[in-house]
């Protein structure tokens, strides 16, 4: 979490840099509601269409961007934050510009005199941008509406991801719009300064990835086809065990990653941890849980050779660390990752000491055995605890089970709760942050 909240905040004071030793405006000389109107408009658009550029390039899931910050899942929190920021933004830039109209309407301003403009010669770019203000302003509004709508849906949890897939891709129309009105409106003399070419690199490289959205071009070097090749249900947990053989060349993954899986073209690409070990057959496999509408009737709706679409692998949850001792635990499904290094480290170890912890609310004996046998073949000693029967896991049932902690990476993947308040105990009693390792699955 560290590197992106940085890399957010730093971002964001970079562009307030540039913006500021940009403009020119003599601040002494500023009176009145309208003239710094003026000015803060300019800024919130520079950091409103700033971050949602930013927001737009990592929805196409640039992997060269994964080790800097942390793997895709850390990558699409940063998306969320500058997705909420950059809705922030726009109704703060849309209430200066839409507020003080109303205040002169209702009788309560009066508006400045503008001095005429100079003419400029018809030829010259700048009267072309005059002449599109108009047209510009109308644009943006619109945009500005419904991307308020599109990303309100999007942090509705409740609504439907298959719907949510198909709309969100219409920010993309938004953000192009916004594009056009950033260009118009920004001060003609911004172009020239410092700021001028940061923005225009970052309004390219988004409109560039808008395109790839609406064209569906996104990761397609990434997608691999296959079909279902077996299924394994373990009603008392609510998974689902998928098998699929890839049909395309996949470029292998490593244990811990995850992909996007099409099963059903209806609802689109889910994103589910990988939890098989690559031996280059083709062959691949997921757990997936019912936990929400589309997974709990997914038994159900899967068969024996339907068509697969997969893409990945992304994730950087890939258990490397300097240290030559690692703790894992695994919450509920969040098990899955931990079974995949399970089986890699069965065909070749890595010389490590591991304790692996699950902890899980529903005892099956057929899947805990399972684990115990894959447990027992990388020679990493497991402990399960189950809810009823152990009560729950805490920082110093860790300490008291592995004493030389302190020296461990630490690999935390289940609820976000459990894994936040594991993460604070355990440096509150002397555990390095850096050396917490947590998985943010989670896609919006």
């Amino acid at each position: 979490m560290q590197p992106i909240k940085r890399m957010f905040w730093i971002y964001l004071l970079l562009l307030t840099g540039l913006w500021w030793f940009t403009d020119q405006t003599d601040w002494s000389s500023l009176s009145g509601l309208f003239s710094w109107r003026a000015v803060l408009m300019q800024y919130t658009g520079v950091l409103g269409i700033g971050v949602m550029s930013v927001a737009m390039l990592l929805a196409v899931r640039p992997v060269v961007l994964e080790p800097y910050l942390g793997g895709l899942d850390k990558m699409y929190r940063l998306h969320k934050w500058l997705g909420i920021s950059g809705l922030a933004l726009s109704v703060t830039h849309w209430l200066m510009a839409q507020g003080p109209k109303w205040l002169v309407g209702w009788g309560l301003l009066e508006r400045p005199v503008r001095p005429p403009r100079p003419a400029l010669p018809a030829d010259l770019i700048q009267q072309f941008f005059l002449d599109q203000r108009h047209l510009a302003e109308s644009i943006g509004e619109w945009a500005f509406y419904a991307a308020l709508a599109l990303m309100v849906l999007a942090l509705i949890k409740r609504f439907p991801y298959r719907h949510f897939f198909k709309i969100h891709h219409l920010l993309a129309v938004a953000y192009l719009a916004l594009v056009w009105h950033a260009v118009v409106l920004l001060k003609f003399d911004y172009w020239s300064g410092v700021l001028g070419p940061v923005m225009a690199v970052l309004m390219a490289a988004g409109t560039v990835a808008a395109l790839l959205v609406l064209f569906r071009r996104v990761a397609t070097s990434r997608k691999v086809t296959g079909e279902v090749a077996s299924i394994v249900r373990h009603d008392a947990l609510n998974v689902v065990e998928v098998g699929i053989q890839l049909k395309g060349r996949w470029s292998g993954h490593d244990a811990g990653q995850f992909a996007f899986v099409t099963l059903h073209e209806d609802e689109g690409p889910h994103p589910f941890t990988i939890s098989s070990a690559w031996t280059g057959d083709g062959r691949i496999q997921f757990i997936i849980k019912a936990l929400g509408d589309y997974t709990r009737t997914l038994a159900d709706r899967l068969r024996v050779g339907n068509p697969v679409t997969v893409e990945g692998p992304y994730g950087q949850f890939n258990f490397q660390g300097e240290s030559p001792r690692q703790i894992w635990v695994g919450g509920g499904i969040g098990i899955t990752p931990f079974i995949s290094r399970l089986k890699t480290l069965a065909r070749q170890g890595d010389g490590r000491a591991i304790d692996l912890f699950h902890t899980t609310a529903v005892y099956d004996a057929e899947a805990i055995s399972l684990l115990e046998r894959d447990a027992q073949a990388a020679k990493v000693p497991l402990h399960v605890l189950w809810d009823e029967r152990d009560g729950r896991l805490n920082a110093e049932r860790i300490c008291q089970t592995v004493p030389d902690w302190r020296e461990a990476d630490v690999w935390f993947c289940g609820p976000a709760g459990f894994g936040q308040a594991l993460k604070r105990d355990l440096t509150a009693l002397g555990l390095p942050g850096a050396r917490f390792h947590q998985e943010l699955f989670e896609m919006r």
